[in-house]
């Protein structure tokens, strides 16, 4: 479940975090498809994983860049958006590739 592995992550665990958690795991989606990366339909929800360990990464790096996890919110915003770049870029991710 996504929204599991990015409350494990941001070391969250009380349900009360649910919520927030959620709209983390949504904008992050919206941000990939922003820049023509596929994200199967089914993401987003509760119950499903995004299905491929990159794009459930770079969530997952989305997520503590906003959350500021540690106090180190830039650094993980920089991974997610070279994270970005190089699946952008890649025919793998998007329809006709990003090159």
């Amino acid at each position: 479940m996504m929204l599991d592995k990015v409350k494990l992550a941001l070391r969250k665990t009380a349900a009360v975090f649910n919520d927030e958690i959620e709209d983390y795991i949504a904008s992050g989606i919206a941000d990939l498809r922003l820049v023509g990366i596929n994200v199967p339909e089914n993401a987003g929800s509760s119950s499903e994983t995004l299905g491929d360990p990159l794009l459930d990464r770079a969530i997952i790096l989305y997520a503590k860049s906003e959350d500021n996890f540690g106090g180190e919110g830039e650094r993980h915003r920089k991974a997610y958006d070279y994270l970005k770049c190089a699946l952008s870029l890649s025919d793998d991710y998007t329809e006709g590739g990003g090159g």
